[in-house]
């Protein structure tokens, strides 16, 4: 279904500090906004798979601009919307506000949220904490503020799907920081047994996210100006180096791509994940 990537024991021990203030520049850079809302189906689904139930209190962990938010708030849930990022807080904020949907919004990391233990009845994160660069304390803080008998919800990006392989394409032009583990590793069921085994049941549906762009040339242009981590690849390099990305990028897109009319229809291959707490 999907590769496993283990953990290398023998990696240097990484700076999670020096990483955190790194990704959030990335994030920051941009505006995620742009990309995020085409991915709002994705909210969707997943409040459908954790079976969400009006008045249920709801955490969005690394909410971006807001899809699992608003999708949890359009169930009548309770819902507090998280990220570190507070432009993004500030998107997910005005599309809660044009919707009329009651939300509470605060900037948190989500390897320290600011909430007591088994504060709420569901987590949900999508295409979020699986960026965390310390992930165990990540995984570990999902479960904390869960209740007891709550659900944790998640969609995380495969490491063999297509936004895995682009930050594989990337990471060839521009090595990780040293120690740093791959978000896709979120991506893979041994990993997520690893984080919550003996301690939550853990059950995964592979699914597809479509990707539908004018064309593949479309997509690298949205991408390179407003999806930070693409921006700030393509900045860190020269003309040759972004050529060569560039290329390589659209090498990939070819492969995954099903569209014979030009534009870009590119299946996304997501986990999505429902972890019920003991």
């Amino acid at each position: 279904m999907h590769a496993t990537i283990a953990p290398n024991p023998f990696a240097p021990t990484p700076d999670f500090a020096a990483l955190k203030t790194r990704q959030q520049g990335a994030w920051a850079a941009g505006d995620y906004a742009v990309i995020g809302t085409t991915l709002q189906i994705v909210g969707e689904t997943l409040c459908e798979a954790m079976d969400l139930r009006a008045g249920q209190t709801v955490l969005d962990v690394a909410a971006g601009n807001g899809n699992a938010t608003l999708a949890a708030a359009r169930r009548w849930c309770e819902v507090t919307s998280t990220d570190y990022v507070p432009a993004l807080l500030l998107r997910g904020r005005a599309r809660a506000e044009a919707e009329h949907l009651m939300v509470t919004f605060a900037t948190a990391d989500a390897e320290d949220l600011p909430f007591d233990d088994a504060s709420f009845d569901a987590v949900l994160s999508t295409f979020g904490v699986m960026f965390t660069p310390d992930q165990d304390r990540a995984a570990a803080e999902l479960l904390r503020v869960c209740k007891p008998g709550g659900k944790i919800g998640l969609a995380n990006w495969t490491p063999d799907g297509f936004i895995g392989q682009v930050f594989r394409t990337i990471g060839a032009h521009i090595p990780p920081a040293p120690g740093a583990r791959s978000p896709a590793l979120w991506g893979t069921r041994d990993r997520l047994n690893s984080f919550y085994a003996g301690k939550a049941q853990v059950a995964v549906t592979l699914r597809d996210y479509t990707f539908r762009y004018r064309s593949p040339a479309h997509w690298l242009e949205v991408f390179r100006t407003w999806y930070g981590p693409v921006l700030k690849a393509f900045a860190a390099l020269d003309g040759a180096g972004q050529a060569k990305l560039e290329a390589d990028l659209l090498a990939l897109i070819g492969r995954f791509n099903r569209a014979e009319d030009g534009t870009m229809v590119v299946p996304g291959a997501y986990l999505e994940v429902v972890i019920q707490k003991g």
